[in-house]
């Protein structure tokens, strides 16, 4: 949910992080970062974004030394509301924490859950990214204007498949692509998968026209030819992939999406501080500074309160734009 357009502003799995074993002098640890028993939970099915961002922190962490033996695992189900369930049942726990980003604040609304991120402690949003347009390598889709052309044709048989549910990065990028191409958002055929994983094995077997996925998801399979990339959504080209910009290709929008770690309620002001202390060095850390790099993710960190502000401003976005969109 990552953020360079207004309307783009709006984005469980688990992901654990065992606390560490006892050190010994000299280890060079950060001793001040040290959580015994944290988890990190990850509202989607293994291979998605908030997936990613996950194992990428908890490699960078124990690289970096600022905890040890991080265990991933996931939480998936109603596009990350099952996994925000969870967490604010866990009220008080400090040793808990949510993966999470745009997609979470759409489910929220789209699946009319009861439980909202109002309802957790805002840790940290740490990056934001642009969403790209890919499809098989054997598509007849050479370019996005020829994509286009058909989905304006019959949008009913142009499927597109994104890795979020309904209100989630991956539904409304193309949902304001299809808005800026004359077509109807209500007669879109999308098709939700629950991460990027699923949506991947869909678009290679030529199950959708079209996916809309995070960059950092899909590198390998563009660079290795696996998939054709058409176009990226956000204000400018990506470095390194040659893809024109929706604006580029006659649409006039664009899209970025972000993602960020929240904790339970009730925490103590020690135990908050804690968690936004770890990922504060996780994001100075060369290690992750690296991985942002190399994913193509933007940095977009912000602590604390701060991030519980934009929460609050990315939950009356999503509601305004859905409106907006007839959805």
């Amino acid at each position: 949910m990552r953020t360079r357009t207004p309307l783009a502003l709006l984005g469980a799995a688990l992901l654990v992080l065992v606390g560490p074993p006892l050190l010994t002098p000299g280890s060079g640890a950060d001793t001040g970062t040290r959580i015994p028993g944290l988890r990190l939970m990850v509202p989607n099915s293994p291979g998605g974004g908030y997936d990613i961002t996950a194992r990428t922190a908890a490699k960078n962490a124990e690289d970096a030394e600022l905890t040890h033996n991080i265990e991933v695992f996931n939480l998936p189900g109603a596009g990350g509301t099952v996994g925000l369930t969870r967490l604010v049942g866990e009220h008080g726990n400090g040793r808990l924490a949510m993966s999470m980003g745009l997609g979470v604040v759409g489910a929220v609304h789209t699946n009319k859950s009861p439980r909202t991120l109002a309802d957790t402690t805002p840790i940290a949003r740490l990056t934001e990214e642009q969403d790209i347009v890919v499809v098989a390598k054997d598509s007849p889709y050479k370019t996005i204007r020829q994509l286009v052309a058909a989905w304006k044709k019959d949008p009913a048989k142009v499927p597109v498949g994104g890795g979020s549910s309904p209100g989630g990065p991956d539904h409304l990028a193309p949902m304001l692509m299809a808005r800026a191409a004359g077509i109807a958002p209500r007669s879109v055929n999308y098709v939700p998968f629950d991460g990027g994983g699923e949506l991947l094995a869909s678009i290679l077997g030529n199950k959708i026209a079209f996916g809309v996925s995070g960059v950092g998801e899909y590198l390998d399979q563009i660079r290795s030819g696996e998939l054709r990339l058409l176009a990226v959504t956000g204000p400018k080209r990506v470095p390194g992939l040659d893809a024109p910009t929706l604006r580029e290709s006659g649409l006039d929008t664009d899209f970025t999406n972000w993602r960020g770690i929240v904790a339970p309620p009730g925490l103590s002001a020690a135990e908050r501080d804690k968690l936004i202390g770890l990922v504060t060095k996780l994001h100075g850390s060369k290690q992750w500074q690296e991985s942002m790099r190399k994913n193509g993710w933007d940095d977009a960190f912000l602590p604390g309160e701060k991030f519980g502000d934009f929460l609050q401003a990315q939950d009356r976005r999503v509601d305004s734009v859905l409106k907006e969109l007839g959805l």
